[in-house]
């Protein structure tokens, strides 16, 4: 199976759950589109952002100026922004909270999804040794398939 255009006559749309995990970084339309081609149906895809919890000696909590409300509140409008640009209203969000290699092989485990699909950042080297890699977490973890996408500025 091809995943390099949705517009692939080899994709199936028959999962009735897919996570699509989002950072909201240049990756995440295409993720959001490949993962709307996979489903069943818009509502069989759940869009899912994972926050690190803040840490009480973060300098924007001892100022004041970072709350976990305020920072829900900035995920739900870029959800919405992305629902909409996609015509995709009745799409599941959801934002969790902790490691998000953890948090989505969990979240998808609860849902009993059939289908996680991740967007590859593509670090080495060092900055992949000290960052982690989500993608690879999930896909050791996971309790279902994991599709991961290739960098749209990969060579």
């Amino acid at each position: 199976m091809s995943t390099d255009s949705v517009d692939d006559p080899d994709i199936t749309n028959d999962y009735s759950t897919v996570i699509v995990p989002v950072d909201f970084s240049a990756d995440t339309d295409h993720a959001f589109q490949v993962g709307l081609a996979h489903a069943k149906s818009p509502e069989s895809v759940h869009l899912i952002h994972v926050l690190y919890p803040l840490d009480f000696v973060s300098p924007g909590v001892l100022i004041g100026d970072v709350t976990e409300s305020e920072r829900e509140t900035q995920v739900e409008s870029k959800f919405a922004e992305l629902k909409q640009r996609f015509d995709a209203p009745h799409v599941v969000t959801n934002i969790l909270l902790g490691d998000p290699g953890t948090q989505i092989c969990e979240y998808a485990d609860a849902q009993s999804a059939e289908l996680i699909i991740v967007p590859s950042h593509g670090y080495h080297g060092l900055k992949r040794l000290f960052l982690g890699s989500v993608a690879e977490r999930v896909i050791r973890h996971a309790h279902c398939s994991v599709l991961v996408l290739r960098r749209g500025d990969a060579d």
